[in-house]
């Protein structure tokens, strides 16, 4: 009898950004779907996120960005997620991102990135997807 744990997301709002509505219907989705989801809140610092993923031992961090500041702030999550041993969470990234923005966050580690109007099935199956890829690779 196998038991298989559900997938555990974080879900962090980097940034001085205080808009959190898509945050929050992404987390509920994602509830829906069987995962298991944690809301860091709004003005999380890249230390922050990366202590509470490693803390809340999860499979995906999903930071939701509206200000314009991901080129900074992913990269500083990824390194700190890094340097805690996280280098097998997936990042995900979502919120206001320029098109020509989207190569260089996935040149850093990022394995999703979702703008405005993704459908919330879509997040669902990729979150499934990298999970399942990660895990498949790990034995």
């Amino acid at each position: 009898m196998t038991t298989e744990q559900p997938i555990r997301v974080l879900i962090a709002k980097p940034g001085l950004d205080g808009h959190d509505r898509g945050a929050k219907v992404i987390a509920r989705a994602l509830r829906d779907a069987g995962m298991e989801v944690i809301y860091t809140g709004l003005r999380q610092t890249p230390e922050m996120v990366a202590e509470a993923a490693l803390q809340e031992d999860v499979d995906v961090v999903g930071l939701s960005i509206l200000s314009g500041a991901h080129l900074a702030l992913v990269p500083r999550v990824r390194e700190l997620m890094d340097d805690n041993g996280l280098q097998d969470v997936a990042l995900l990234v979502g919120g206001i991102i320029p098109d020509e923005d989207v190569p260089a966050l996935k040149a850093q580690g990022v394995s999703g990135v979702f703008g405005p109007g993704t459908s919330t099935e879509d997040i669902i199956n990729h979150i499934r997807q990298v999970v399942a890829s990660r895990s498949g690779n790990n034995g």
